[in-house]
């Protein structure tokens, strides 16, 4: 396996945020001993306003780096023509087979949903039933993924960024920005992109100081990237696997401003999200939400969790 696909190894602590509107970032740098650290920030899900950087490098105390990753990635695919068209078959080949997952899941979730109105003869036999459909959505998930992470690991064989140079003299530089960081900062933004970022110039190897990460930068750090929405405009949508993250954060599905974007009152449909990516847990990461993950450590046992039952509860309460 290339570095480029291995998932990273945490080398000392997380700490995941929920939504920072009201940004607390200081506070918990303070809390870490790190206020005025050298630090480095990941902001490229903000993708055009990436160097959007001023509130944030003075939360951090002024000492701060913005590594420019996605205007970076941009300089790498005018200077690669052949790689970026290569990258642009690539990605257009995962949104047909994104496209195709969800029509399945859809599927599958009306018929959850069927089963669960119907008024049972035998709730014994309507429970197996539930069971075999939640079975299903958990083996098209998994082969989902495993497609979507085959497309990438034949991408990388057959164009090694290692090789190409563009790529190699801008992971170079990167490297040096962050030989001498003391902490990394990763905000939200479009989380395809951050990913692919991240991915494009092998960050995870290098992130071995301690990282405070919301939004997508907190999806990102996990080992799988869930998409989710029950409260779009159109109505409530199926949550569908995405790719894989950096794998940092093990077995967890972050899922950012959680209140605010999943119907948390709806206990059967919480209750499906929970046990569909078991033994994952579900993150709750709602305002003021803070989980700190000791170096390799998993979830703290206050981390709020999806109990199988759909309930928001904390992860003592249900190891």
């Amino acid at each position: 396996m290339r570095a480029e696909d291995r998932p990273g190894t945490p080398h000392a602590s997380i700490t995941l945020l929920g939504p920072q509107r009201t940004p607390r970032v200081d506070a918990v740098l303070r809390s870490l001993r790190l206020h005025g650290a050298r630090t480095a920030i990941i902001n490229a899900g903000w993708q055009e306003r990436e160097p959007e950087d001023e509130l944030l490098v003075s939360l951090t105390g002024g000492n701060a780096l913005n590594l420019r990753l996605w205007h970076r990635m941009q300089e790498v695919w005018d200077a690669d023509p052949e790689f970026d068209a290569a990258d642009r078959q690539r990605r257009m080949v995962l949104e047909e087979m994104q496209d195709l997952y969800v029509i399945a899941l859809d599927h599958v979730i009306s018929a959850l949903r069927t089963m669960r109105d119907r008024v049972p003869r035998s709730p014994e036999v309507q429970q197996l039933a539930l069971a075999d459909a939640e079975q299903i959505m958990r083996q098209i998930d998994q082969r989902h993924l495993e497609r979507v992470n085959e497309v990438h690991a034949d991408f990388w064989g057959r164009w090694p960024p290692h090789e190409r140079r563009p790529v190699e003299v801008l992971r170079q530089q990167i490297s040096s920005e962050l030989a001498d960081v003391e902490v990394v900062l990763v905000p939200g933004g479009h989380v395809g992109v951050l990913v692919g970022a991240l991915h494009l110039f092998n960050i995870a190897p290098q992130l071995r100081v301690p990282i405070v990460a919301w939004g997508a930068g907190a999806m990102a750090l996990t080992d799988r990237v869930v998409l989710f929405h029950d409260r779009a405009a159109h109505g409530p949508s199926v949550s569908e696997v995405f790719t894989s993250g950096l794998g940092l954060v093990r077995d967890t599905v972050a899922l950012p401003a959680a209140r605010e974007r999943l119907e948390v009152s709806n206990l059967f449909r919480m209750g499906v999200l929970a046990r569909r990516f078991s033994p994952a847990r579900c993150l709750l990461l709602d305002e003021r939400a803070r989980v700190d993950i000791p170096p390799g450590s998993g979830l703290p046992d206050d981390a709020p969790v999806l109990a199988d039952d759909g309930t928001p509860t904390l992860l003592e309460r249900v190891r």
